[in-house]
């Protein structure tokens, strides 16, 4: 087992062995992520979200009666060690899990789930995906012990391609993803979407590369190059995303980047100077959208960890789940997911909706630049920088939520409440 893993289960151990306040209810949640391997900062970043909030909710006493505690587990982000790790999650007895990187493994868990339930009523598990995006967890995959807290994929792509589609001097696209789902799934939208909103540009390269194994993406870059290109669409992330435009940099390719995740996990510092007006992402926040409540999360988080507040959506999932509990007065899963299916809540940034009919979040979500901070030079509302690096993102665009919801073909079947 791995040494980082072997301390995340003594942790998980140490804390377990802490008896809760006089009749407090423990839940845990198993987080299920990259703990170890290339997108181990990832996973890492998303355990400590966690457990920043799981502190929050506890210090607020959010639901009377109850902690909150967060298990990490490693699944090296493959779906094979997930199903491992899921059994170990049945066996002690954890009956809440969440996971976020990599569809192949969200879709191999979901799987898993609505079939331990189906198998073992009374003993059901409730999946929060914060991360996943492959749109088939929402569409022909759903259930209704899944749940997705982040835009699906299609949605992003949708906006992304309305907003890049108004710059004319775009001509020539190319496509760079990860060879799964996920990433053939941003192809395949990426494509579909720029022919009917922009038909006269081009699209030179498509390529689709092996998920967390390319270590120099310099030959990738040449082909771009030699495509005559001028706008890069990717969905990559982690290593992938700042490996790719740190190989950009250093061959001084000088495109427009449009992506889904270019504010995390290494990447603006990888880019620096060279992104400043031409690396453009996709998020339901940056840290730039002003708000009193993830202003002072972010800079509590920062303190405690020195990382920046990345994922909105973690903040607005633990909240909806401890709202699900007091309303249904009790934590079973069964008995919270039907209080959680359909809910409204209103965030700083407006309302949010976990959709009913496929248990997808309808949200707000923001397009935003990459640019200097005010501090070095930017624009005076660009106030927070990212990774201490100088630079940050400022908005472009908010899109409403009803403008990037889309349909579902989603035949869900509901256990009786």
């Amino acid at each position: 087992m791995h040494r980082r893993s072997v301390h995340l289960f003594a942790l998980a151990a140490a804390l377990a062995a802490t008896p809760p306040a006089l009749g407090q209810e423990v839940v845990r949640i198993a987080y299920i992520d990259p703990l170890s391997g290339p997108f181990a900062n990832v996973g890492d970043a998303g355990l400590k979200h966690f457990q920043f909030m799981a502190d929050e909710l506890n210090r607020r006493n959010a639901v009377p009666g109850v902690r909150f505690e967060i298990v990490g587990f490693d699944n090296k982000t493959s779906p094979q060690e997930t199903l491992n790790v899921l059994k170990q999650v049945v066996d002690r007895g954890i009956r809440y899990v969440t996971q976020g990187n990599g569809s192949s493994v969200a879709l191999a868990l979901s799987d898993a789930v609505q079939k331990h339930n189906e198998r073992n009523p009374g003993k059901e598990i409730l999946y929060m995906n914060y991360a996943a995006v492959d749109p088939d967890l929402t569409n022909s995959k759903c259930h209704f012990f899944h749940f997705r807290f982040d835009a699906n994929s299609d949605m992003k792509m949708e906006a992304l391609t309305t907003e890049l589609a108004k710059d004319q001097s775009i001509k020539k696209v190319y496509l760079i993803n990860q060879n799964y789902s996920f990433g053939q799934a941003v192809s395949r939208a990426a494509k579909a979407d720029l022919k009917r909103k922009r038909p006269d540009i081009e699209i030179v390269g498509d390529d689709l590369h092996p998920l967390g194994q390319v270590k120099d993406f310099a030959p990738y870059v040449a082909k771009i190059k030699a495509s005559g290109a001028d706008t890069v669409i990717t969905g990559n992330w982690g290593a992938d995303m700042a490996l790719l435009v740190k190989a950009a940099r250093e061959a001084g390719l000088n495109v427009n980047f449009y992506t889904y995740y270019a504010g995390f996990a290494g990447v603006p510092t990888a880019v620096g100077e060279a992104g400043v007006d031409r690396m453009k992402q996709i998020t339901e926040w940056h840290t730039n959208v002003p708000s009193k409540e993830l202003e002072r999360v972010n800079a509590e988080f920062k303190k405690k960890y020195n990382l920046d507040w990345w994922f909105l959506r973690v903040h607005t999932q633990m909240n909806m789940l401890a709202e699900a509990m007091k309303r249904a007065k009790s934590t079973d899963p069964v008995k919270v997911a039907h209080q959680l299916s359909g809910m409204r809540y209103m965030t700083e940034f407006g309302e949010v909706e976990m959709r009913a009919a496929d248990h997808q979040m309808i949200q707000p979500l923001y397009i935003s630049t990459f640019t200097r901070s005010a501090a070095r030079g930017g624009p005076k509302d660009v106030r927070f920088d990212v990774e201490n690096s100088g630079f940050a993102f400022r908005t472009d665009v908010r899109i409403e939520p009803y403008v990037s919801a889309q349909p579902t073909s989603c035949q869900m079947k509901r256990p009786p409440k």
